[in-house]
């Protein structure tokens, strides 16, 4: 491979963007199998608990995803963005795979809980720090006036993960039969990440380091202490604070809502069918896709912050009529309502999160930019997000009613429109290489990347 198309601004999109669907792909397989981990990997006798104890598992993946953003946030401000986010795919895949490796409980007791675990605190380390480098990198490379439509690239790659771990655990299932899926083919799905990895690894090995890290690194400019710097001080904090709570806990709400617990709600609640649940997401993720990439190119024109304050308030208004509303087309399941109403109920995270990667790149500086927009991302994705699909059951568990758990992430985008709309700067405008421009001696201009 050449080194010409390695430094071209389409193959390091692709690279980038691939990688990173691997990786959600990865860390949402769980989530698309977690009825069947809850036979396999926990004490047989109570469904429920089981169930609840594999969302815990889920949980403690994401509860790690702030952990790994400063481990590899600092890596990657100190080393370079491109180590960085070989280390996280390598650290994923190797967590995967060994998912897929696994015995069960009935073959080693509390080991196989335990190990699991493990791999899953792993698979969260490597998450924590997949995306901030990612959406870093391209943004690093993008022409100023098209870093929203650029990194939406970045942006779509959860959505398809997430689309991919559903369409293989469908076909997987339906090659296999759903006995021989439960004994064994489940583990299919897992090891096919080694695979994807491959590929992958090697894609980004063609890669360049980004430009913007090469100048800071080759006048001495490049951060020693990217932690201490990034929340050293109370600006430092107050700006991730108002990050975090104007945007990634909404953000995280939206996501784990529309793309995760929904399959849940679907199965579990509403008792649609393993395969139409399945063939709705599938349908839903698909149409998602093009309206994020939309929507992070409009905010190139209109700005980040009005997109995504109003997804935020149309999160808010909108959740509850429409999960109300899919119950009337479950007996029996009807996929073409329901997969329009999954979309639906998708569309303010795509308003929010299509231009959400050029906002948080534009809102820190370079030298501590890996460190600085992770944390707070990994956060409200990991914690306010990552912490619903147990939040919610538990909340209908508790308190025997369907659609309480919606309290909690209409709360959260009530919160976020808020904080967002009273303290959230925009900066669209802003050119990541005016930073630089007196380290080379040469303007941004001249040292814009061409499309």
């Amino acid at each position: 491979m050449t080194s010409a198309k390695s430094n071209s601004l389409g193959f390091i999109v692709a690279a980038s963007s691939v990688g990173t669907l691997i990786e959600f792909y990865d860390f949402f397989i769980f989530a698309s199998l977690a009825g069947v981990l809850a036979t396999q990997f926990y004490p047989p006798g109570n469904p429920t608990i089981a169930f609840l104890s594999t969302l815990a598992t889920f949980a403690v993946g994401v509860a790690v995803r702030p952990l790994g953003s400063l481990l590899f946030g600092r890596v990657g401000d100190m080393v370079g963005r491109k180590t960085t986010f070989l280390m996280t795919l390598i650290t994923m895949g190797a967590a995967t795979a060994g998912i897929g490796f696994l015995p069960g409980y009935k073959t080693i007791g509390l080991a196989a809980p335990i190990v699991l675990i493990a791999l899953r605190l792993l698979q969260g380390l490597a998450l924590g720090g997949e995306y901030a480098g990612a959406a870093t990198y391209v943004a690093e490379h993008a022409p100023e006036h098209r870093r929203g439509y650029y990194t939406s690239f970045i942006q779509a790659m959860p959505t398809l993960g997430i689309l991919a771990s559903t369409a293989t655990v469908l076909g997987v299932r339906t090659a296999a039969g759903e006995s021989a899926f439960t004994a064994w083919a489940w583990r299919i799905p897992f090891l096919i990440s080694l695979v994807l990895v491959a590929i992958s690894y090697y894609a980004r090995t063609q890669l360049a380091e980004s430009p913007i890290f090469v100048a800071l690194k080759s006048t001495g400019r490049a951060s020693m202490a990217p932690i201490r710097e990034s929340f050293g001080t109370w600006e430092r904090w107050r700006l991730s604070l108002i990050v975090l709570f104007g945007l990634g806990a909404g953000q995280g709400v939206l996501s784990y809502t529309s793309q995760v617990y929904v399959l849940f709600f679907l199965q579990r609640v509403l008792n649609v069918p393993l395969g139409t649940s399945y063939a709705v997401m599938a349908g839903a993720l698909l149409m998602l896709v093009p309206v994020i990439i939309f929507t992070g190119a409009f905010s190139d024109r209109v700005g980040r912050k009005p997109l995504m304050m109003a997804g935020m308030l149309l999160g808010a208004l909108t959740l509850y009529p429409i999960y109300r509303s899919m119950e009337r087309f479950t007996s029996p399941a009807q996929i073409g309502p329901l997969t329009l109403l999954v979309f639906l109920q998708m569309l303010p995270l795509a308003v929010v999160f299509g231009p959400y990667a050029a906002f948080l790149v534009e809102a820190f500086p370079a030298r501590i930019r890996y460190t600085s927009m992770s944390l707070p991302y990994n956060i409200g994705n990991g914690w306010f997000g990552g912490f619903l699909p147990l939040i919610a059951t538990s909340i209908v568990t508790g308190t025997g009613h369907r659609y309480a758990w919606l309290a909690y992430p209409i709360g959260v985008l009530v919160m976020s429109f808020l904080v967002g709309t009273l303290f959230v700067t925009e900066r669209y405008k802003h050119r990541l290489w005016d930073e630089l421009a007196e380290v080379a001696g040469a303007t941004s201009a001249e040292r814009l990347p061409v499309a």
